[in-house]
């Protein structure tokens, strides 16, 4: 390992002896500093130990935002093991097949489903040893295992190609725009990869990372003034229902600490963007496009979207292309599937377990987004390949039509599908979760206004719970299968 990098358990131990009475993690009403948090982490090291956890293993992890999932963290690497982060909502036979996937040893989590090895909690794993003292130095050969079910919806395990590791001397800015003395606010939930990234880019930067167990509007925005948030990290979901929370309540509360917002795991309504542009600054608001994978990206400021309106931005690590149904790199302005490849050199960014990259000669990879590049090298996305409806011979985006129905002031979530139609081969179906109003004519006329005939929904649905989980992701697939299977079952035999 070259001098310069230490194990991220030596980092965590460099600051609790730099920084000790620091604050290092709060949620709620509970702070740990960084002294606590290294010396709690050491006694849940030793817990794992005792449970079987040995170096290189994938130790499944399941537990809401907390100071337990970040000592939880910290306990598996300083054994040389891995963190495999789920949801904390998981339903038994998907974490079961996770497990199978993972091979871990454990599960931490606070579960009530009955599995076939030790589920505990970082209670249980702290109380098997008081002994706060430092463990032997190790480096876990891989840094996160998370999960991603793609657009089939079958999980894969997407281990990293980074060992666990920081930079020995901690620069004045990190990853992300952290800086030393940011306080980073994370109402996203840890377990998706954009924000267990970004806590742990807060760590080792010595900063002090707020955590929210979940997301609230409301509490976000006093969130921010009860602790001077610098830093935040919100998926466009989360800025949509701040955004239509009453005037006199968004306003009321000091934001003026914030230095940097980041938006990214979902596409962003252009009106929403542009709102928040206004509200809080071009130079705050800040956009990534990538895949967990990692094989290149791209980074975007509010100031430079204003004149590249619904861009993603340029790419700034990695190649990007966009490429027709043939293989052939396609012109300016054309619309294709979007290939990625790490820089020239570079080791592999990550490996699958549980599927198959979607390759093309030359190293180039899809995660199975659509878009085109305009002359200048600036990225726009239309959609995901596998999600796009066909109808009458045309392309349709559900994501162009759901940030148009997100306009619409009665409109909490939504998500938009095609339905098999024997004449326009899909019907374009909205399932829409309201703020209480079910008033389908005001949907339609808002959308008349919008969107052309033939990319208008035929048919509505309303519903009652959210259609985009924590980290702003929504499942269409299974939206779909769901309304066929429905529909089979009404048909006469």
């Amino acid at each position: 390992m070259p001098d310069e990098m230490i194990s991220l358990g030596a980092k965590l131990k460099q600051l609790a002896e730099l920084k000790p009475d620091a604050p290092a993690v709060s949620c709620g009403d509970v702070t740990l500093t960084y002294d606590q948090f290294h010396k709690l982490s050491n006694r849940v090291a030793r817990g794992l130990a005792a449970k079987g956890v040995k170096f290189g293993d994938l130790v499944t992890l399941g537990l809401p935002n907390s100071t337990d999932f970040a000592v939880a963290c910290w306990g598996i690497w300083k054994l040389g093991a891995t963190p495999q982060p789920i949801s904390f909502r998981l339903p038994k036979g998907e974490l079961e097949a996770i497990m199978e996937l993972a091979k871990t040893p454990v599960v931490i989590a606070e579960f009530e489903h009955e599995i076939d090895r030790p589920l505990l909690s970082v209670k249980d794993l702290a109380a098997l040893s008081d002994d706060e003292s430092d463990l032997p130095d190790q480096t876990a050969p891989i840094s996160k295992a998370p999960t991603s079910g793609g657009s089939t919806g079958r999980p894969k395990l997407i281990l990293a190609g980074q060992p666990g590791v920081s930079a020995r001397e901690t620069p004045e800015v990190g990853g992300w725009q952290i800086k030393r003395d940011s306080v980073c606010l994370l109402p996203a939930p840890l377990y998706h990869n954009a924000g267990f990234g970004m806590m742990m880019s807060a760590f080792n930067m010595g900063a002090h990372m707020v955590l929210m167990p979940r997301f609230d509007a409301e509490a976000t925005l006093a969130n921010i003034e009860r602790h001077k948030a610098t830093w935040i990290y919100l998926v466009p979901t989360m800025m949509n229902r701040i955004w239509h929370l009453p005037e006199e309540v968004r306003t009321k509360y000091d934001l003026s600490s914030l230095q940097t917002l980041w938006h990214l795991a979902a596409p962003c309504p252009p009106w929403l963007k542009e709102a928040f542009i206004h509200w809080l600054g071009g130079e705050v608001i800040q956009e990534l496009y990538a895949g967990t994978e990692a094989q290149a990206s791209t980074a975007i400021s509010g100031t430079e979207w204003l004149t590249h309106r619904g861009s993603v931005g340029k790419v700034r690590m990695g190649e990007m292309v966009a490429m027709d149904d043939a293989g052939n790199p396609l012109p300016p302005r054309e619309v294709g599937e979007i290939y990625m490849r790490r820089p020239e050199g570079a080791a592999p960014s990550y490996k699958y377990l549980g599927a198959t990259a979607k390759t093309l000669p030359g190293g180039w990879e899809s995660l199975g987004d659509i878009g085109w590049f305009d002359e200048e090298g600036y990225l726009y996305l239309a959609d995901r390949r596998t999600d796009m409806i066909l109808v009458g011979g045309s392309n349709v985006y559900p994501a162009e039509i759901e940030a148009a129905l997100e306009e619409h002031d009665d409109v909490q979530s939504c998500a938009v599908i095609g339905i098999p139609d024997d004449d326009l081969g899909n019907l374009i179906h909205a399932i829409v979760q309201t703020r209480g109003g079910r008033d389908e004519a005001s949907l339609r006329a808002h959308l008349a206004a919008k969107l052309v005939t033939y990319k208008q929904p035929r048919t509505y649905e309303f519903v009652d719970e959210p259609l985009r989980d924590d980290a702003g992701k929504v499942r269409r697939t299974a939206l779909r299968d769901a309304r066929i299977a429905a529909m089979k079952e009404q048909q006469p035999a």
